[in-house]
Protein backbone atom coordinates (compact mmCIF):
# COMPACT_ATOMS: atom_id res chain seq x y z
CA UNK A 1 0.00 0.00 0.00
CA UNK A 2 1.52 3.30 -1.10
CA UNK A 3 1.92 6.24 1.27
CA UNK A 4 -0.09 9.26 0.03
CA UNK A 5 2.04 12.41 -0.34
CA UNK A 6 0.85 16.00 -0.68
CA UNK A 7 3.19 18.49 -2.35
CA UNK A 8 2.86 22.21 -1.58
CA UNK A 9 4.04 24.76 -4.13
CA UNK A 10 3.87 28.48 -4.83
CA UNK A 11 5.26 28.72 -8.36
CA UNK A 12 6.29 26.66 -11.36
CA UNK A 13 6.72 23.46 -9.40
CA UNK A 14 9.89 22.03 -10.93
CA UNK A 15 10.76 20.13 -7.74
CA UNK A 16 7.14 18.93 -7.52
CA UNK A 17 7.39 17.53 -11.05
CA UNK A 18 10.54 15.59 -10.16
CA UNK A 19 8.93 14.23 -6.99
CA UNK A 20 5.82 13.08 -8.86
CA UNK A 21 7.92 11.53 -11.62
CA UNK A 22 9.94 9.61 -9.02
CA UNK A 23 6.90 8.08 -7.30
CA UNK A 24 6.32 5.21 -9.72
CA UNK A 25 6.99 1.50 -9.79
CA UNK A 26 8.10 0.12 -6.43
CA UNK A 27 8.39 3.57 -4.84
CA UNK A 28 6.75 3.54 -1.37
CA UNK A 29 4.83 6.77 -2.03
CA UNK A 30 2.34 8.25 -4.47
CA UNK A 31 1.40 11.90 -4.95
CA UNK A 32 -2.23 12.40 -3.91
CA UNK A 33 -2.43 16.21 -4.05
CA UNK A 34 -0.57 19.27 -5.28
CA UNK A 35 -1.66 22.32 -3.30
CA UNK A 36 -0.74 25.96 -3.78
CA UNK A 37 -1.28 29.25 -2.00
CA UNK A 38 -1.55 30.88 -5.46
CA UNK A 39 -4.37 29.78 -7.81
CA UNK A 40 -2.24 31.01 -10.75
CA UNK A 41 0.84 28.94 -9.83
CA UNK A 42 2.16 27.31 -12.99
CA UNK A 43 2.84 24.06 -11.19
CA UNK A 44 -0.88 23.38 -10.72
CA UNK A 45 -1.40 22.85 -14.45
CA UNK A 46 1.72 20.68 -14.62
CA UNK A 47 0.29 18.51 -11.84
CA UNK A 48 -3.09 18.25 -13.60
CA UNK A 49 -1.29 17.24 -16.79
CA UNK A 50 0.32 14.40 -14.82
CA UNK A 51 -3.06 13.27 -13.47
CA UNK A 52 -2.54 14.56 -9.92
CA UNK A 53 -5.40 16.18 -7.99
CA UNK A 54 -4.82 19.88 -7.33
CA UNK A 55 -6.20 22.56 -5.04
CA UNK A 56 -5.45 26.18 -4.24
CA UNK A 57 -6.02 28.19 -1.06
CA UNK A 58 -5.26 31.82 -1.88
CA UNK A 59 -3.46 33.32 1.10
CA UNK A 60 -4.52 36.79 -0.05
CA UNK A 61 -8.12 35.95 0.83
CA UNK A 62 -7.12 35.62 4.49
CA UNK A 63 -5.15 38.88 4.89
CA UNK A 64 -3.70 38.63 8.43
CA UNK A 65 -5.65 35.48 9.39
CA UNK A 66 -2.80 32.99 9.06
CA UNK A 67 -4.57 30.44 11.24
CA UNK A 68 -7.65 30.55 9.02
CA UNK A 69 -5.45 30.11 5.96
CA UNK A 70 -3.66 27.14 7.47
CA UNK A 71 -6.89 25.49 8.59
CA UNK A 72 -8.02 25.57 4.95
CA UNK A 73 -4.71 24.03 3.88
CA UNK A 74 -5.11 21.30 6.48
CA UNK A 75 -8.66 20.63 5.31
CA UNK A 76 -7.46 20.12 1.73
CA UNK A 77 -4.48 17.97 2.73
CA UNK A 78 -6.36 15.77 5.17
CA UNK A 79 -9.29 15.53 2.78
CA UNK A 80 -6.93 14.07 0.18
CA UNK A 81 -5.71 11.49 2.68
CA UNK A 82 -2.10 12.66 2.66
CA UNK A 83 0.18 11.15 5.27
CA UNK A 84 3.40 12.96 4.32
CA UNK A 85 3.86 16.58 3.19
CA UNK A 86 6.60 17.85 0.87
CA UNK A 87 7.14 21.60 0.73
CA UNK A 88 8.53 22.29 -2.75
CA UNK A 89 8.96 26.02 -3.19
CA UNK A 90 6.05 26.84 -0.90
CA UNK A 91 6.71 30.47 -0.05
CA UNK A 92 4.68 30.92 3.11
CA UNK A 93 6.08 30.74 6.62
CA UNK A 94 4.01 28.19 8.52
CA UNK A 95 2.85 28.55 12.11
CA UNK A 96 3.10 26.01 14.94
CA UNK A 97 -0.56 25.12 14.28
CA UNK A 98 0.26 23.66 10.87
CA UNK A 99 3.69 22.33 11.75
CA UNK A 100 2.39 20.60 14.85
CA UNK A 101 -0.43 18.95 12.91
CA UNK A 102 2.11 17.26 10.61
CA UNK A 103 4.99 16.86 13.07
CA UNK A 104 7.47 14.25 11.88
CA UNK A 105 5.69 13.96 8.52
CA UNK A 106 6.79 17.09 6.64
CA UNK A 107 9.87 17.73 4.50
CA UNK A 108 11.26 20.90 2.94
CA UNK A 109 14.01 21.65 0.46
CA UNK A 110 16.14 24.75 0.98
CA UNK A 111 18.69 26.20 -1.48
CA UNK A 112 21.68 26.38 0.85
CA UNK A 113 23.89 24.09 2.89
CA UNK A 114 22.02 24.53 6.15
CA UNK A 115 22.60 25.73 8.79
CA UNK A 116 24.07 28.42 6.54
CA UNK A 117 21.73 31.00 5.03
CA UNK A 118 18.31 30.24 6.42
CA UNK A 119 15.55 32.29 4.82
CA UNK A 120 15.77 34.13 1.50
CA UNK A 121 18.49 35.35 -0.90
CA UNK A 122 20.66 32.33 -0.18
CA UNK A 123 22.74 32.48 -3.37
CA UNK A 124 23.56 36.19 -3.11
CA UNK A 125 24.50 35.72 0.53
CA UNK A 126 26.81 32.80 -0.28
CA UNK A 127 28.55 34.83 -2.99
CA UNK A 128 28.84 37.91 -0.77
CA UNK A 129 30.47 35.79 1.93
CA UNK A 130 33.09 34.53 -0.52
CA UNK A 131 32.08 30.90 -0.05
CA UNK A 132 33.71 28.29 -2.28
CA UNK A 133 30.69 26.03 -2.29
CA UNK A 134 26.93 26.19 -2.07
CA UNK A 135 24.22 23.57 -2.36
CA UNK A 136 20.85 22.48 -1.11
CA UNK A 137 19.37 20.72 1.90
CA UNK A 138 16.33 18.54 2.53
CA UNK A 139 15.22 18.65 6.15
CA UNK A 140 12.31 17.82 8.37
CA UNK A 141 10.15 20.83 9.13
CA UNK A 142 10.07 22.06 12.72
CA UNK A 143 8.82 25.26 14.32
CA UNK A 144 12.14 27.06 13.74
CA UNK A 145 12.59 28.34 10.18
CA UNK A 146 14.83 26.07 8.06
CA UNK A 147 16.08 24.37 11.21
CA UNK A 148 14.74 20.81 11.36
CA UNK A 149 16.85 17.63 11.26
CA UNK A 150 18.86 17.46 8.04
CA UNK A 151 18.14 14.38 5.93
CA UNK A 152 20.25 15.13 2.87
CA UNK A 153 22.51 17.70 1.25
CA UNK A 154 24.02 18.17 -2.21
CA UNK A 155 27.11 20.23 -2.92
CA UNK A 156 27.48 22.79 -5.73
CA UNK A 157 30.92 24.40 -6.24
CA UNK A 158 30.89 28.18 -6.66
CA UNK A 159 32.66 29.29 -9.83
CA UNK A 160 34.65 32.49 -10.40
CA UNK A 161 32.33 35.20 -11.67
CA UNK A 162 29.18 33.39 -10.54
CA UNK A 163 26.00 35.44 -10.27
CA UNK A 164 23.14 34.58 -7.94
CA UNK A 165 21.10 33.54 -10.99
CA UNK A 166 23.78 31.27 -12.42
CA UNK A 167 24.39 29.66 -9.05
CA UNK A 168 20.65 29.22 -8.47
CA UNK A 169 20.28 27.39 -11.78
CA UNK A 170 23.02 24.89 -10.89
CA UNK A 171 21.68 24.40 -7.36
CA UNK A 172 18.21 23.68 -8.79
CA UNK A 173 19.65 20.81 -10.84
CA UNK A 174 20.96 19.25 -7.64
CA UNK A 175 17.64 19.88 -5.85
CA UNK A 176 15.97 17.76 -8.53
CA UNK A 177 18.40 14.93 -7.74
CA UNK A 178 18.37 15.22 -3.96
CA UNK A 179 14.69 15.67 -3.06
CA UNK A 180 13.35 12.50 -4.75
CA UNK A 181 16.19 10.47 -3.25
CA UNK A 182 15.55 11.74 0.28
CA UNK A 183 11.78 11.35 -0.03
CA UNK A 184 12.09 7.72 -1.05
CA UNK A 185 14.40 7.02 1.89
CA UNK A 186 12.13 8.94 4.29
CA UNK A 187 9.06 6.96 3.24
CA UNK A 188 11.07 3.76 3.73
CA UNK A 189 11.84 4.77 7.31
CA UNK A 190 15.46 5.84 6.72
CA UNK A 191 16.53 8.98 8.58
CA UNK A 192 20.32 8.76 8.20
CA UNK A 193 21.73 11.89 6.54
CA UNK A 194 23.04 11.50 3.00
CA UNK A 195 25.45 13.80 1.16
CA UNK A 196 25.87 14.17 -2.60
CA UNK A 197 29.12 15.82 -3.66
Amino acid sequence: MSIPVAILISGGGSNMVRLVESMTGNHPGRACLVLSNDPAAGGLQKARDMGIATAAVDHRDFKSDREGFEKELISEIDGAGAEVICLAGFMRILTPLFIGHYAGRMLNIHPSLLPKYRGLDTHARALAAGDSEAGCTVHEVTAELDDGPILGQALVPIRPGDTPEALAARVLVREHELYPLVLRRFLSGERERIFLD
